[in-house]
């Protein structure tokens, strides 16, 4: 693989680290500030409409700036804004912060995904996404739990502090290995990029997108609390259990995509979303036993990111067709759609602790999950039709028939 989809897995390290250690500190956040748990919740959410307003707008707006420029401007963002949380003073400059470094976000991961299939083969562009999404599992593997253990033994103030200089890691990084000469793709113009919003399977795409990662996290902002007031883990072991989770996610995420170079990214897609429904499920009756409930967060970790490579490529080759000039755009609504999921979870996980209790939020995460299941079900068919249709239209045209002179002709 080039060494520059290393650089990026490294950028995603450190972005990685920022968006899901706040999972880990949500009751220390909550103790400190003196706000609920649901409202310390909103700090995941206000994250990620950060990055889904940042990925498709900024991404569009950035279209001419040439990549490595880019990349180094996106990360001094990613930094600057974990500076300032270290320095918030309250919930509301906190809430400021996260959104910044959400803006930055939206637009590496939405550019970064276009310059790694580009990197590489078609054959290889599955597992050229899933090593530079690497980068966030490693963070799930090292950094969060890292983070976790950080914030409740020095103050979550210092966590951001810690990734403020991850962040610098990552911009010195970026300048030694990605080569200056990557081309921007060709900008698209602002109604091709509005065009994308126009077209059916796209939109599809976006709505499996947002299902599958709006179910996992209805229940995965609410870990932590889950791990403590009901499984019984004290507040010092949820950095373990947070480490356990990382690994297995650094395996889903490569067998992800292996499963969809393998076997295409709809069936891949199927088979991940079935796995992710089952597991939250189990969660509701596994929770209350710390060894079960171990095991299932060990299980949980190896389908939550399996998604990411199939989903990615899939919008990929949808733009190629439907909308070839704005790949990166489409890309780009794409992470959107990631994030609006990761949004719309949090804040519903935060409504359904409120009025259901922890325990409702696995079970309910599952059966969004499904709905994302049934949608990937929907594309695969229509799919499936279109290459029918294609198909019997090739023999049609390709049949050769006898005009009024007696000569074959084809249709």
């Amino acid at each position: 693989m080039p060494l520059a989809l290393w650089a990026l897995a490294l950028s995603a390290f450190a972005i990685g680290t920022t968006e899901f250690v706040i999972v880990g500190l949500i009751p220390t956040i909550a103790a400190s500030l003196g706000v609920s748990l649901p409202s310390a919740g909103l700090l995941v959410s206000l994250y990620a409409l950060g990055v889904a307003i940042g990925a498709p707008v900024l991404t569009a707006l950035t279209g001419r700036v040439p990549r490595k420029q880019l990349l180094l401007a996106l990360m001094l963002l990613f930094t600057i804004g974990n500076l300032l949380a270290w320095m918030a003073p309250g919930y509301a400059t906190l809430m400021a912060a996260r959104v910044l470094t959400g803006l930055a976000h939206g637009v590496f991961f939405s550019i970064g995904s276009t310059i790694a299939t580009g990197l590489v083969s078609k054959e290889k562009a599955a597992s050229a996404i899933a090593l530079m999404f690497t980068g966030l599992t490693v963070a799930l593997v090292t950094g969060v739990p890292l983070g976790t253990f950080i914030g409740q033994t020095f103050g979550w103030q210092t966590t951001f502090l810690a990734v403020s200089l991850l962040g610098v890691i990552a911009i010195i990084g970026s300048a030694i290995l990605v080569p200056a000469n990557i081309a921007p793709s060709k900008p698209a113009s602002m109604l091709t990029q509005l065009a994308v919003l126009k077209k059916p399977r796209l939109l599809l795409v976006y709505a499996m997108t947002t299902l599958g990662y709006g179910g996992t996290f209805i229940a995965f902002t609410y870990l932590a609390p889950i791990l403590q007031d009901v499984a019984g883990f004290s507040a010092s072991s949820v950095s373990l259990v947070m480490l356990v989770y990382g690994v297995s996610v650094a395996f889903g995420n490569i067998w992800g995509g292996r499963l969809a170079d393998q076997l295409g990214p709809v069936r891949a897609l199927q088979i991940v979303f079935g796995l992710l429904a089952m597991v939250l499920l189990a969660l509701t009756f596994t929770a209350s036993n710390k060894w079960l409930a171990l095991a299932t967060v060990l299980l949980w970790g190896a389908v939550a990111f399996g998604n990411v490579p199939g989903l990615q490529v899939y919008v990929v080759r949808r733009a190629e067709r439907d909308a070839p000039g704005a790949l990166d755009v489409a890309s780009g609504l794409n992470i959107a759609a990631f994030n609006v999921g990761i949004a719309l979870g949090a804040w519903g996980g935060g409504l359904i602790v409120t009025h259901l209790g922890l325990m409702a939020t696995p079970w309910i995460g599952a059966l969004v999950v499904l709905g994302a299941l049934a949608l990937t079900s929907l594309a695969g068919w229509l799919d499936r039709r279109d290459a029918l249709l294609a198909a019997h239209a090739f023999r049609f045209s390709a049949d050769p028939v006898l005009d009024s002179g007696g000569r074959f002709h084809p249709h």
